[in-house]
């Protein structure tokens, strides 16, 4: 069994996937919030290459190494630029704004580009409910005047409070799984914890994380790579046919 064309093979479904990853924060890459995603290669034993026999070597070979692939999130901060709506929010610090999923769930984001519900409910970039530190959406009576909100999360229209923003984090990120739009659902018995201090800025939006000429580069990588593979897998192949046609 000629290996090295199962190892191409292997590498380049590895390089498709990184391509996608790619392509996916391109294309999130002006999406408020958006983390970018990230792979890690390393490599795994499948089989051992049977050392030469007229070589007379004491062992039995030397494994046969694969490529694979590990898909991650990055949470590193993006970008904080003014936009001067009052809806608009964004998060000095750590931590994601509490939304209430359709079913009910909870889900976490770090943009904060809200907007009015047709019953006047603040809603997400994605039109789910953003909570209050109890746990209900907040809604703002027509007429009561602008809204205010606080470092702190603590929501103000007039001299009304209509609530707090629920800023929440968790002790490991790499246990939240990333949704489109930058929502996150943590994994099942994952808990938030509540931020005292969440340092919550009206009137500004965090952008994504993601780098778009960083990501160009990581294409022309992919397209060199993707194309050695395909040489050699050319080659083997050729040769393969040779030593065929010779021994009949």
């Amino acid at each position: 069994m000629n290996i090295g064309l199962y190892q191409c093979a292997a590498s380049l479904s590895a390089l498709e996937r990184w391509q996608e990853v790619v392509a996916q924060n391109i294309t999130s890459s002006q999406v408020a919030g958006f983390r970018k995603r990230t792979v890690e290669f390393s490599s795994i034993e499948m089989g051992t290459i049977q050392a030469d026999p007229k070589a007379k070597q004491a062992d039995g070979g030397s494994p046969a190494m694969f490529p694979a692939t590990h898909t991650g999130v990055s949470f590193q901060p993006g970008e904080t630029t003014p936009t001067r709506r009052e809806l608009d929010v964004a998060l000095e610090g750590e931590g994601f704004f509490e939304v209430q999923m359709p079913d009910g769930s909870h889900g976490y984001t770090r943009s904060g580009e809200f907007h009015l519900g047709a019953d006047r409910t603040i809603l997400s970039r994605g039109g789910l409910p953003v909570l209050t530190s109890g746990g209900t959406p907040i809604v703002m009576p027509r007429n009561g005047g602008s809204l205010s909100i606080g470092g702190d999360g603590k929501v103000t229209q007039g001299d009304a409070q209509l609530g707090t923003l629920s800023v929440v984090t968790f002790a490991d990120k790499e246990k939240l799984q990333p949704l489109g739009g930058g929502l996150f659902l943590p994994s099942d018995g994952v808990q938030p914890t509540k931020l005292e201090k969440p340092g919550v800025l009206q009137g500004y939006i965090e952008g994504s994380n993601v780098t778009p000429l960083h990501e160009m580069i990581a294409l022309v990588q992919i397209a060199r790579a993707y194309e050695a593979n395909q040489k050699i897998i050319t080659s083997r192949d050729q040769n393969l046919q040779k030593a065929l046609e010779t021994l009949g």
